[in-house]
């Protein structure tokens, strides 16, 4: 079922291994410079919608972007700024005035939102890792390929990876 949402352009905005692995522990596996670099250019100045343990995962909300946070606690206690809902749809809703909100996650927002979002933004790191927590299968009937750059493995990156946006069909 799609959220109805009032936004003009819902993207989600992951990074993922060969084998669909995001996460292990609730933590980044791998980090990749440009890869946190590539997320700060897009996700500033807009609102970013995440579950409440991704929001966890921050040492301190990130700069220059209104948080959003989805959490089925209640009276969760969070700093001066950051919004807090109970769903997906209200964190949709709550983004309305944002012309391209983000969803960063983690696992199961995600899984909630794919059905949602018009935009995939995606950094395929080309490598497989264990983890605990995986992105869905991205099907070609629904999400085209609209931009890919390769990235080199180098002296800042582990491991070779790359930027590729999929737009819905």
């Amino acid at each position: 079922m799609k959220t109805k949402k009032n936004t003009s352009n819902l993207t989600l905005i992951v990074a993922v291994s060969e084998n669909d692995v995001i996460g292990k522990d609730n933590d980044l596996i791998w980090r990749l410079k440009a890869d946190l670099k590539r997320f700060k250019a897009l996700t500033s100045g807009h609102c970013i919608i995440m579950g409440r343990k991704t929001f966890e995962s921050f040492p301190k909300p990130l700069p220059n972007r209104t948080h959003i946070v989805i959490t089925r606690q209640q009276d969760y206690k969070v700093p001066e700024g950051v919004i807090v809902v109970n769903s997906l749809e209200a964190a949709i809703e709550q983004a309305e005035q944002d012309a391209n909100p983000f969803i960063i996650g983690g696992g199961e927002i995600y899984k909630q939102a794919l059905n949602s979002v018009d935009t995939l933004e995606f950094t395929r790191v080309h490598h497989t890792f264990e983890g605990d927590t995986f992105f869905p299968l991205i099907r070609e009937e629904i999400w085209e390929e609209t931009g890919r750059i390769y990235n080199e493995k180098d002296e800042l990156h582990l491991y070779p990876f790359s930027f590729i946006t999929y737009k819905r069909r």
